[in-house]
């Protein structure tokens, strides 16, 4: 069961850091374990969520966190359908359709594409890459839909890991966006955590990782949205999703970048990553895949073209 702490600020410690005031206050929690915490929700002040780690304490706040109860050492197997355009003995290819988490974390305990590798591979996968995330060499979010490679050995792990540092990874994405943007550009600036909102990445002046998209427009529907396909030159999180909305063409359905007002008509950021290639990590084949536009997506496209 969920444990709930309270904690009063006392004088002393007035301007502190939240983080590190609640982590010597609930000793034996490290500073990194309570800043996830924070992050994702479980302290609460005056009755709302504090989400901020570096926040400045002051004396009298009450708050009030609530401890989860412990993870599982390691995710259990929980079988799926798995759409799965190639397979090996040193990895597989799978076509994630959007709604499924990639790997347990806070608020997605099971029932993620790993829980579903697990029970699809058996033991062949433990310990592939850790405990928590094995064969998972890269991500895709909850609610984009397409292509993924995942590894089944160390071998595969430690090539293909090394292979999207190294951006020999050949990947693309199609992409919906509000407006009209050039017929082709490239978006460059470093991305990390926005500062007013920890939750959310943006484009920072200092602290972030460099990152460029090239995109094409390959369709426009006349002034409202465009269909264009985006190649990542660098893979960092919510990368295309922060870029385009920077730019000034957010995804459409986007329920974090996208627009606040407007018209709703589509329940998903509308993005898919519909090209992976790679070169075999064992064989040294070069290997490339594709997949169609899922259902939702070409049901949004049709909508635009009527």
């Amino acid at each position: 069961m969920a444990e709930t702490r309270d904690i009063i600020v006392t004088g002393g410690e007035d301007g502190e850091r939240l983080d590190r005031f609640l982590a010597r206050a609930l000793s034996p929690l490290s500073r990194t374990q309570m800043k996830r915490l924070i992050e994702a929700g479980h302290v609460s002040l005056a009755g709302a969520a504090t989400t901020d780690p570096a926040a400045k304490t002051h004396p009298g706040q009450h708050f009030i966190i609530v401890l989860p109860e412990p993870e599982p050492d390691k995710p259990e197997a929980q079988a799926m359908d798995l759409v799965i355009p190639y397979e090996d003995e040193h990895l597989l290819v799978i076509d994630k359709p959007a709604g499924l988490v990639v790997h347990p974390a806070p608020g997605n305990p099971d029932r993620t594409l790993v829980n579903a590798l697990i029970a699809h591979c058996g033991d062949t996968l433990a310990g592939i890459g850790g405990v928590k995330r094995p064969g998972i060499v890269h991500r895709i979010d909850k609610d984009t839909s397409g292509l993924m490679v995942v590894a089944k050995t160390d071998l595969a792990h430690r090539a293909l890991t090394d292979d999207f540092a190294a951006h020999r990874i050949e990947r693309a994405y199609r992409a919906v966006v509000w407006g009209v943007p050039p017929t082709s550009g490239e978006i460059e600036g470093a991305i990390g955590r926005n500062p007013r909102d920890r939750k959310k990445m943006a484009l920072v002046t200092r602290g972030g990782k460099a990152a460029l998209t090239r995109f094409r427009r390959l369709e426009a529907f006349g002034t409202t949205a465009s269909l264009i396909e985006c190649r990542l030159a660098t893979g960092r999180t919510h990368q295309i999703r922060v870029h385009l909305a920077a730019l000034g063409f957010p995804l459409i359905g986007d329920p974090v970048y996208g627009r606040k007002r407007g018209p709703k008509i589509f329940t998903r950021q509308a993005l898919h990553a519909f090209l992976l290639g790679f070169k075999h990590p064992a064989t040294g084949e070069a290997l490339r895949f594709t997949s169609e536009l899922p259902n939702d997506m070409k049901q949004l496209l049709d909508r635009l073209r009527a």
